[in-house]
């Protein structure tokens, strides 16, 4: 439906004018969504050079956008004249809440505009939701097993569980990972699934499974490998340090880019998370320090809170800072991720070594 490249740009430069280009746009204008329409119009009254790589505008029209692309639209964004989408009026239901999603992620009008034409809702934000039924499920079952659904972690039983992370049996990989699915009780559960929710499902909404899953399990993977290094003796149960790692990569952005973000109560909103993460935060600090009920093992620490901390505002916010933007092109996502990539490593070799060198006296195996 596009025509050949022969057919713009016959000397196979890869380019076309931006006179061909607004020829394409008003004949295939009638196919496009309305807000891309707009944008490729500013597009090409903004470029100076009087020309547009062809390919680009191929990807656009399958709904992709390149980098090259994304460099030449902050030039264009000045002229975009039209009304902001938060002014329109006579939108559905889900075209209402799609609207809402853009305006608490994206500090741009011109990526909110973007995804609002391009989402679709396929797939839905499954990662957040499938990841919470499954902590709520364990938690139930714990409960039913150990007859006690407030302070689970006082249970005598407790510890016998194969998914938490134990010092005596940190050599077993997986509980570096599983320990999410224990919590401490239901008020540990509760605020972690509510803050989750609240920011994780509308974050997967605009960047996908792919890049929540990865700033969530490598919040989990940091916070307990952050308890290995810095309170060695303890225990670890409960995911907030994926849930700390999204929320404080949301909060993070939002302050970066704070005179863009055009989302009602944004100063209530980071309040209240900021009040439910300190209320959360000093429940685990209090936890910890609080007499254990099976001595000589001390409760669960709290220092994967501020691994998952750490994770959201190094790699979280870079993950979180561009709309489809790819990463591997971005020179802060490399320096962070090899950041990452040692403190992983460095963490493995003192889980191996240090406990022996130290000669620490360890709580006894469950």
């Amino acid at each position: 439906a596009l025509g050949s490249p022969a057919q713009f740009d016959p000397d196979n430069t890869g380019y076309i004018s931006t006179e061909k280009f607004r020829s394409l746009l008003q004949r295939h204008g009638s196919e496009l969504d309305p807000h891309k329409l707009e944008v490729l119009l500013a597009l090409a009254d903004s470029n100076s050079e009087g020309r547009i790589c062809y390919q680009d505008f191929v990807n656009l029209m399958s709904n992709k956008r390149s980098n090259s692309f994304r460099q030449a639209i902050l030039q264009g964004n000045r002229r975009l004249c039209s009304k902001a989408l938060l002014e329109e009026t006579g939108l559905s239901l889900s075209q209402r809440l799609i609207r809402h999603v853009a305006y608490e992620t994206l500090p741009r009008e011109i990526d909110r505009k973007w995804y609002y034409d391009s989402y679709t809702c396929c797939p839905p934000p499954w990662f957040m939701i499938t990841i919470t039924i499954v902590e709520v499920a364990f938690f139930l079952y714990n409960g039913v097993v150990l007859d006690r659904f407030v302070l689970q972690v006082s249970h005598p039983l407790y510890l016998k569980n194969a998914l938490l992370y134990h010092p005596q049996l940190r050599a077993q990989a997986w509980r570096y990972l599983t320990y999410i699915f224990m919590h401490a009780g239901i008020e540990h559960l509760g605020l972690n699934v509510v803050l989750q929710l609240l920011v994780g499902v509308p974050l997967e909404m605009v960047h996908g499974a792919a890049r929540i899953s990865f700033v969530y399990v490598a919040g989990v993977v940091a916070g307990s490998l952050a308890v290995s290094v810095a309170d060695m003796r303890a225990p670890v149960v409960g995911s907030s340090g994926g849930v700390y790692a999204l929320v404080s990569a949301h909060l993070a952005n939002i302050v970066m880019n704070w005179s863009g973000m055009k989302c009602q109560f944004k100063l209530l909103r980071m309040a209240v998370a900021l009040i439910c993460m300190s209320f959360e935060f000093g429940r685990a600090v209090w936890l910890r320090f609080h007499p254990s009920a099976y001595p000589p093992c001390p409760h669960p620490s709290f220092m994967a809170h501020l691994g998952g901390v750490m994770v959201g505002i190094t790699l979280g916010v870079i993950i979180l800072r561009n709309y489809e933007q790819r990463l591997q092109d971005q020179t802060l996502w490399w320096i962070f991720l090899s950041i990452y990539i040692i403190f992983v490593l460095f963490a493995i070799f003192w889980n191996i070594f240090a406990y022996s060198l130290l000669d620490l006296k360890l709580p006894p195996p469950p």
